[in-house]
Parts: C-alpha cells; structure tokens; sequence
C-alpha cells in the first residue's frame, strides 16, 4: 500500500489505458496526495505514455512542458489545458531540479529507463543496459510516427465541406486558391476561418496531407522518391525533399527504410 512509503527516490507512474479514450479527473484524490507528497520530500516523478494523465492532477506539472502518446494528445490538452504538451518528443525533463519526467508514445519509457539509469547510474551502464536489451534511443523523436489528422470537429460547415474536398484532391495545383473559389467566401475570411477551425493555416494542411500520402507510398511502393513527389502535388523534388524533413524529422530515404516492412517479412 502507498500509506507504507513514506518517501522514494523516483516514483514511476505507468502507462494506463483509457477506456473510451477519455480520462476522468478526479477519481484518485488520494494517490493525487500521495504523489504530491513524495514530490515534497525530493522525489522525481515520472510518466510512461499515458500516466501523465494521473500525475497532471498534481498541479506539478501547470506551466510545465510535458509528453504523454501523440493519439492522447489532443484529448489531454482538453483535460489538462494548462500543461504544454509535446507529443512529438520523445522524453520531457522539467521542474527547477529537473525533477519532473515524461516519456511519450508507447515503448518510449525504454528511453525514460535509459535516461534514469545514466542520471543515477552513469553513462556506461547505460549503454551497457542498452546492449544487453538491444534497447535504442528515439533520437530522431516521434514525428516521424505521428499520423496527420487534420481537426474536423469544430462545427463550421463551410470549412468541413473543403476539408472533406481537401482529402481526395490535395495533389491537384493550387488546391488552396481551388477550396477557395468552391466555398464562395472571400479570401480572407475563408482563410482567417480554416486557420481558426483547424489550427493550421491552408497552405500547411495541404502539405501535412500530401506529406501523409507520401509516407504511405514510401512505405509500401518501390515508386522513387522524385515520382511520389510529383503523384502528391510538388514538382520540386527539392522542396518536396527539405518539406518532408522538416515535417517527419527524416529523410524520405531515411523514413522507407525505417518504416517499410522488410522482404523476410512480406507474404
């Protein structure tokens, strides 16, 4: 029972699953308590995944950076609107003693435990831990792991409409002046309304679409990288190429083969 621990050196709240996706504040008072406590009293608190929910409810972490799994990301920034979250980040360290620890999506805690044993441990052991587990670090971070959703729940229809013609027209020229002419609003109200139903503006929905698509065909076509260019929408494979990287962390090489199921594998 946590009423017997009366103080720790790290205390590690796992991950947790959320049924229906959907967190419910309040429900822990007491564990809320506890974890303040040991917070009190030196401790270094620390989330795998999804056990940032719990430890948020502290009120430790208001004001402070943080990570928790990219597919709970919008629903915790609705819960617990006054902490920065960063699901693209693999590991989070905050708090004046950097006392304060957040491991993002799924098997990141590998990087989280890494991090704790060359903290208290030293560097060498942790590599050491690295080998014998063939554990390895996410230093290219959880960008290139992220699906593209654009937001379709905020309630403007006219903006729904362009964005369901977004999504099967994105490679088309000119595809922000072609939503534009479609909708029959003025320019700029329809690009002042898109951004605020969104988050994004046109021009960079566009391109995290069509930089969607180019993942999918590095992934499962042999296409090269100037002809997938061109299928979604950029006849400048240099652009296209620079856009990519600065979107996923990695180069379109880079991503195919990390992310395209290997030849031993493929029925």
């Amino acid at each position: 029972s946590i009423d017997t621990i009366e103080s720790s050196d790290i205390v590690i709240v796992p991950s947790v699953l959320l049924r229906g996706s959907v967190w419910q504040k309040g429900r822990y008072p007491r564990l809320v308590d506890w974890l303040q406590r040991m917070h009190a009293r030196g401790a270094v608190l620390c989330s795998a995944c999804s056990g940032i929910f719990l430890l948020a409810e502290t009120g430790l972490f208001d004001g402070k950076d943080a990570t928790v799994h990219f597919g709970y990301a919008r629903h915790f920034a609705d819960v617990h609107p006054t902490v920065p979250i960063h699901p693209e980040r693999v590991l989070v360290i905050s708090g004046l003693s950097e006392e304060l620890v957040s491991s993002g999506a799924s098997t990141t805690w590998h990087d989280m435990v890494l991090y704790l044993i060359a903290r208290y441990a030293g560097a060498t052991d942790a590599q050491e831990v690295a080998r014998l587990f063939a554990l390895q670090w996410h230093q290219d971070g959880l960008a290139p792991y992220i699906t593209f959703e654009g937001k379709s729940d905020h309630g403007d229809a006219e903006i729904q409409s362009a964005q369901r013609w977004l999504s099967t027209h994105f490679s088309v020229a000119s595809p922000v002046e072609e939503m534009i002419k479609r909708s029959k609003l003025a320019e700029r109200t329809f690009k002042r309304r898109f951004t605020a139903a969104t988050g994004l503006a046109p021009i960079a929905y566009v391109q995290r679409l069509r930089i969607e698509d180019a993942k999918r065909r590095l992934e499962r076509t042999d296409a090269s990288v100037d002809e997938i260019s061109w299928r979604v929408g950029y006849e400048d494979a240099a652009f296209f190429r620079r856009l990519f990287k600065r979107t996923t962390g990695l180069a379109p090489g880079a991503y195919r083969k990390r992310f395209r199921i290997p030849e031993f594998a493929r029925p």
